[in-house]
């Protein structure tokens, strides 16, 4: 299972110098920060060749930050509950 999630890992668009605005800063990040740094991950997402991949393995594991598969933490929570039920 370990070697199936590194086998997308390597092949995903996030990777490299860019993959710190998937995650929140460490300092405080005001409210239209966090909206831009989202939205320009999210635009790395939309092209990547293993965005469903991503989303999956973040839903399944429940991984509580950043973004993954084109989806913040909300929205993934949001898309977990709808599928729960």
């Amino acid at each position: 299972m370990t070697q199936a999630v590194e086998s997308w890992q390597v092949r995903a668009s996030c990777r490299g110098p860019q993959a710190d605005m998937f995650f929140p800063p460490a300092h405080p990040e005001r409210k239209e920060e966090r909206a831009r740094r989202e939205s320009q991950a999210k635009q790395i997402c939309r092209t990547c060749p293993v965005c469903t991949d991503c989303l999956e393995y973040a839903i399944r594991i429940r991984e509580p930050h950043g973004i993954w598969g084109g989806l913040n933490e909300a929205e993934r929570k949001q898309l977990a509950d709808r599928r729960a039920g």
